[in-house]
């Protein structure tokens, strides 16, 4: 059969489509078939006993990290208890309706048909590829992944109780909880989806423009306000001296539209998500400038989340839905992985991108627009430990940018917002030593943050918009 028509087919319809009979192009066809075939792949990856160990493990060193984010105090408790009753005390105090809820025990759902929001970008590839590779149909769930047009969207429908759960901007729980751009509605992140995996990518004119000293009068796109991409590229400018609110123009582009927007000469570049950085240089229209890994090394971005009543009320399926999705980061942490991985995202239901542009991304084996292939593997990963460090730290951007007034607490608000220490709450309960952290330290653009100096912190910063 001819991939693209049969004319002289008397069994065939004649549409111009996929000779399937499908409505899609023969190319949307290949990559449809690539990715059942790379799905098929790694789904028999993740029955091997040998991913079975990996996962397992993965899912445990990632409950012993929220419990010891300190290596020595991690070393001293295990030497002084050992692995054993370490194990028993761990498990007996973790509560099932928090992050934590990883027991081996699987409780009745409450809810098993569930719909989960997300924007097409590879920061949600851990919750996409969960949905194709079958890890929450293992964990008897029955979910929709939804494909959604932009943030504000997605904030309004998890309010509305339109999806159960969704991928978020790290930063956006936080701003909900708060009633910052919405009704006050207590939201709670139970994963970090990825860190790093972003750019500022400028337009192909400014090739010869790279000190950002100079960019004074740009436009740049963003996705959201309360994002990272926001946050961290305030920061940028600021260090280089521009204030991002008198300086230079932000503008906030839905991720899809970015590209067109460059193409078009209505921005000069922007901070976004991928594909977005990489697809702009393969449709050659802008260059990749910096990779945020450049700004902070292992900054987060997306989030995975729900609201904090539909974990007090489904604490079952909330556990679910945690390992279904951590399963899924344990898959894409892992490099040799990524190729499968990109196959299995690109089509048209998911992220609707070439293949080549999502492979350049996950694989950090990439054209920077410049003439260069570039050879970065942790340009995009998936480490789903939320800190609280990291929430305090987007609650001083918060702060030093105007969105938030007044005094702020926190560590209280970080605290409510990313799940980690309610089994330390349990452990003091029980009369046990709780282990410090939560709060481990980040260096952003050579500068170290501490959050028990937060208030400083926001406050030290030459250029703010505080009053």
């Amino acid at each position: 059969m001819s991939e693209f028509f049969s004319p002289y087919d008397a069994d065939q319809p004649l549409m111009l489509k996929c000779s399937c009979g499908k409505d899609h192009s023969a190319a949307d066809h290949h990559a449809a078939v690539a990715a059942d075939a790379a799905a098929v792949e790694l789904r028999k990856r993740s029955l091997s006993s040998e991913f079975e160990a990996y996962s397992n493990e993965f899912i445990e060193a990632t409950l012993v990290k929220a419990l010891f984010p300190q290596d020595e105090v991690r070393r001293r408790f295990l030497r002084a208890v050992g692995k054993g009753t370490a194990m028993a005390a761990i498990a007996s105090v973790l509560p099932v309706a928090s992050m934590q809820a990883m027991a081996q025990e699987k409780g009745k759902l409450e809810k098993t048909n569930l719909k989960i929001g997300f924007i097409p970008i590879t920061c949600a590839t851990p919750l996409i590829m969960a949905h194709p590779l079958g890890f929450y149909k293992q964990q008897g769930l029955e979910v929709e992944v939804t494909k959604t047009a932009g943030w504000a969207l997605i904030r309004d429908k998890m309010i509305n109780k339109e999806y159960d759960a969704t991928h978020f901007l790290s930063p956006m729980p936080l701003a909900i909880s708060m009633g910052l751009g919405s009704t006050a509605t207590p939201m709670n992140v139970a994963t970090i989806q990825n860190i790093n995996g972003q750019a500022i990518t400028l337009a192909l004119k400014h090739k010869n423009n790279r000190d950002p000293k100079n960019w004074k009068g740009f436009k740049f796109a963003i996705p959201f306000e309360y994002s990272m991409h926001n946050f961290l590229l305030r920061y940028y400018l600021a260090e280089a001296g521009l204030n991002p609110d008198t300086d230079v123009q932000l503008r906030v582009v839905p991720p899809a539209e970015m590209v067109a927007n460059l193409r078009a000469g209505n921005i000069d570049g922007f901070l976004g998500p991928d594909p977005f950085n990489q697809r702009a240089v393969y449709e050659e229209v802008g260059f990749i400038h910096l990779l945020t890994k450049d700004i902070w090394n292992g900054h987060p971005c997306c989030a995975f989340g729900t609201s904090t009543e539909f974990i007090q009320k489904n604490p079952n399926t909330f556990a679910a839905l945690y390992r279904a999705v951590l399963t899924a980061a344990a898959m894409a942490r892992d490099p040799k992985n990524r190729e499968l991985i990109a196959k299995v995202i690109a089509p048209q239901a998911y992220l609707n991108q070439p293949e080549a542009v999502l492979q350049q991304v996950l694989t950090g084996k990439f054209a920077d627009g410049l003439g260069n292939i570039q050879t970065v593997p942790d340009r995009a990963d998936f480490d789903p430990m939320p800190w609280q460090s990291m929430a305090v730290w987007m609650l001083t951007q918060m702060k030093r940018w105007g969105y938030v007034k007044g005094e702020v607490n926190y560590k209280q608000i970080a605290e409510k917002v990313f799940l980690i220490t309610d089994a330390k709450k349990y452990m003091k309960e029980l009369g046990q030593k709780v282990p410090e952290g939560s709060y481990p330290k980040f260096t952003i653009m050579g500068k170290e943050f501490d959050a028990a100096k937060a208030d400083a912190y926001a406050k030290g910063f030459a250029i703010n918009k505080m009053s």
